[in-house]
């Protein structure tokens, strides 16, 4: 037993070893920014490059190099030039796809800005971005070659906004690097700033499975300040002049908090070192919004605020779906029934293997009741994804579908885990 474990830890260290070197041979230990517009209506996506930038330190893990997940509905990856080995892949979210999927994206086209962030490369690479489509395959939107040496890459000083560090708890590479940025905070009240982010990390950070995992997580806050407080509330006529131009009412729906200009965002995080980047709008308006691997936005002042800010975490961090099924949202058949989601909490059964079956107990239902029998029981129950038929979540109750739930589902939870794990190894 002792010489198993002997062999399975050298085993381990090699392949962590191994992998150290991969990014040494590859990369820069610094980022590379990919500024793009996505572009179209329901039925076509256009991608327009804006600009490729050198920016500060490379936060990310240097080991997990190539998602394996297959998550987002958009995935970019880096192949090397001469070997044409992928040598960087990663998943997100973006919400031009979500617009596309609304009445208006019927009747006229729009465009969306993104920012990616990569390791920057040390040799010739291609650079590629593919878009998941309706039948869950890929079409490719960009394929791009990038000489690292190109003098077009822009290469300036980092902003010269004061950054405060909130927690540190190791190097960049074995921690999530966790950024926040204040929207509607005017210079006077930066104190308030900080405090609501002590108050909103207070809560997560209480909560399973962040509780055992704090030590994981650097945190920091770029002082930002804005012209006025607040963000604009277009159905009350309120228009506010803010660093980020956030707004409620995102595709008419009254809670629905995001923001388009991406650029702005990142360019006040550059300031810091970030793997994932949080809004916190100054506003006692209830409501918020979350993209994997793109944003994370919440109110501050709302009673619910606490919930809304781990709930949207969930979706930008660790890609989590909606649970919810019955409240009014602007979107038009978002899921295909026919093709098994790419979100972990959600399942159309078409491919359930890969997502929670083996969690459940035997001797349960299949589909499971909404019942309080199986109120605290990992199961199939119907309904999810905005989609009351044909969708399945794994529990009656969850941070992902409720306010009033008490925390994460273990499906949820294990999720949220394992985009640590990657984040920090």
């Amino acid at each position: 037993m002792k010489r198993s474990l002997f062999i399975f830890i050298i085993l381990l260290l090699s392949v962590s070893g191994y992998t150290q070197k991969t990014f040494e041979k590859y990369f820069e230990p610094k980022t590379l920014r990919v500024d793009f517009t996505l572009a179209g209506d329901s039925k076509s996506t256009e991608l327009f490059l804006e600009q490729l930038k050198k920016q500060g330190s490379w936060a990310g893990s240097r080991t997990h190099l190539v998602d394996e997940r297959n998550y987002g509905n958009f995935r970019c990856s880096l192949t090397d030039a001469e070997s044409r080995e992928v040598i960087y892949s990663n998943g997100f979210g973006s919400l031009f796809q979500e617009w596309q999927t609304t009445a208006e994206a019927e009747e006229i086209s729009r465009s969306y800005y993104h920012v990616l962030l990569l390791p920057f490369p040390k040799r010739d690479v291609n650079f590629k971005i593919e878009m998941r489509n309706w039948d869950g395959g890929y079409e490719e939107l960009i394929n791009l070659p990038i000489d690292p040496r190109d003098y077009f890459i822009v290469d300036e000083a980092k902003p010269d906004y004061p950054v405060k560090t909130i927690m540190e708890n190791g190097k960049h590479q074995n921690k999530v690097d966790l950024v926040f940025l204040p929207e509607g905070y005017t210079a006077d009240e930066m104190g308030k700033f900080e405090a609501d982010i002590k108050r909103l990390i207070d809560y997560m950070f209480a909560m399973s499975p962040y509780d055992k995992h704090k030590t994981d997580f650097n945190l920091y806050a770029v002082m930002v300040p804005s012209a006025e407080s607040g963000t604009d509330i277009p159905g009350d006529k309120v228009y506010k002049n803010t660093a980020f131009n956030s707004t409620f009412y995102t595709f008419d729906s009254p809670r629905y908090l995001t923001t388009r200009d991406l650029k702005s965002v990142h360019d006040a995080a550059a300031a810091a070192v970030y793997d994932q980047v949080y809004v916190l709008v100054n506003s006692a308006t209830y409501g918020g919004g979350g993209f994997y691997n793109y944003l994370n936005l919440t109110s501050v002042d709302n009673e619910r605020s606490p919930q809304v800010f781990v709930h949207e975490f969930g979706h930008g961090f660790a890609g989590l779906a909606d649970e919810y099924y019955s409240s009014d949202v602007s979107y038009e058949e978002f899921y295909n029934l026919k093709v098994e989601p790419w979100e972990p909490n959600i399942t159309t059964l078409v491919d359930f293997d890969r997502k929670w079956k083996s969690m459940i107990e035997p001797g349960t239902p299949q589909p499971t009741p909404r019942t309080a029998k199986y109120s605290k029981v990992i199961g199939v129950f119907e309904g999810g994804g905005y989609t009351a038929k044909g969708i399945y979540s794994p529990m009656i109750d969850c941070r992902m579908k409720t306010n009033e739930a008490a925390g994460f589902c273990p499906v949820c939870s294990k999720a949220i885990e394992e985009a640590i794990r990657l984040n920090c190894e």
